[in-house]
């Protein structure tokens, strides 16, 4: 098979949450268990840290790869999902991996992924853990995809675990309390290994406390530590909280023996961009009228992105909105400014929702605008409604501000 024709054979075939939702999602470690022993077991062959969270551990992540990367390690960083290219999910120092590389993967295991029935995103974890061990990477930083506790990425053994923070997300599969969803998130603690909380919160600091205690794992709450004044090339006043949590991660590395140098973590805080290509938060597309995507796509993360956005200059303020079919337009919708001028579309994958669905429902809001049945003509329309002095804002879901030309 070509790039292309094993991308579809992977898209298609198996079943993915991305594109599906609830129907994909396996409660098991079965599977990972059964590859990762097929393979050799990859990720017992180098060092990792393992990132899980409701929001922020994508950004996390990066910003630990930049630093590792300015310390002259050679990383490997596995994210979901992706943007524009399914590659982009396994990258080795920001580069992702090349398409033969992925096309062998599938030619050689495709028997035991179609008798073992190995799903789209335990197929995808194998095939980044098999990479980092075949080109000898020195630490690979691993994001969990979906909760922490039965994702197919907790069979790492990582040098330092890592929690950004626990809110309402998925919650029809993790909790509806946020004990519950803590505890799938906990369930990345290992026995004796360190593990990182971004944010301290009263209703779930007590299950990471208990949980580490009966790990016998160093828990360390990185909301305590008291930073120099680090910048980052990421712009999103959400990221402040993210370069602790980074930060705290890399001090336990350097206490543990490896070479991280202060001028390591200053430049590779300050090229996560350019180090890693990572795209889609509080990115600026252009000026003359200035345009921003953001990934922010629950209440935690809406919030404080709404909140930059009201401090932004303009006259007047266009927002193009679309999100997937299981949100919970009630906790969301309240948070944007019944200002704007809302252009509401649907992503094209099947689990967008319906352009006028999601603009029925704004109404209740006193959100007020027009629908498009695609984020281009979405996009497209603000662009030619808007004058200099005014801001578009793109966003509500991943899967719109993949669909930009970023």
């Amino acid at each position: 098979m070509e790039y292309q024709e094993t991308i579809n054979w992977m898209f298609s075939q198996l079943p993915m949450y991305q594109r599906e939702g609830k129907t994909a999602f396996k409660k098991d470690l079965t599977n990972i268990l059964a590859l990762s022993k097929h393979l050799n077991f990859p990720e017992k062959k180098f060092n990792s840290v393992h990132v899980a969270g409701t929001n922020g551990k994508g950004s996390t992540s990066h910003m630990i790869a930049s630093v590792l990367q300015e310390a002259g390690y050679k990383v490997g960083l596995y994210t979901s999902p992706h943007l524009k290219d399914f590659r982009e999910r396994i990258r080795i120092n920001g580069k992702p991996i090349p398409k033969k590389n992925l096309i062998q993967f599938i030619k050689i295991n495709k028997l035991f992924l179609e008798k073992q029935k190995v799903s789209f995103f335990e197929m995808t974890v194998g095939m980044a853990l098999d990479y980092f061990a075949e080109q000898e990477v020195d630490f690979a930083v691993i994001e969990v995809g979906l909760g922490g506790r039965l994702d197919s990425t907790n069979i790492v053994i990582p040098q330092v675990s890592v929690i950004t923070n626990i809110g309402f997300d998925h919650i029809q599969f993790l909790g509806e309390t946020l004990q519950e969803i803590a505890f799938e998130k906990a369930g990345i603690i290992k026995y004796k290994i360190p593990v990182v909380i971004g944010e301290k919160n009263s209703k779930t600091s007590t299950v990471f406390m208990e949980i580490a205690k009966e790990k016998k794992a160093d828990i360390y709450f990185a909301e305590e530590l008291i930073l120099e004044n680090y910048k980052t090339d990421l712009l999103g006043n959400y990221q402040k909280m993210n370069v602790k949590t980074a930060l705290q991660t890399l001090l336990i590395l350097q206490q543990n023996g490896f070479n991280i140098e202060e001028e390591n973590i200053t430049k590779g805080l300050e090229n996560v961009v350019k180090n890693t290509d990572l795209k889609g938060r509080w990115q600026i597309l252009q000026f003359n009228p200035k345009v921003i995507c953001d990934t922010a796509h629950n209440k935690e993360g809406l919030s404080i992105v709404l909140d930059q956005l009201q401090n932004e200059d303009y006259k007047n303020l266009h927002i193009v909105l679309g999100v997937v079919n299981d949100k919970d337009l009630d906790t969301i919708l309240p948070l944007f400014p019944k200002n704007a001028i809302y252009y509401f579309c649907k992503p094209s994958i099947p689990r967008g929702l319906d352009e006028n669905v999601l603009m029925r429902e704004a109404k209740k809001y006193n959100l007020s605008g027009e629908s498009y049945n695609s984020t281009n003509k979405a996009y497209n329309a603000s662009l030619s409604n808007a004058d200099n002095e005014d801001l578009i804002f793109i966003g509500g879901s991943t899967f719109v501000v993949a669909e930009l030309p970023l």
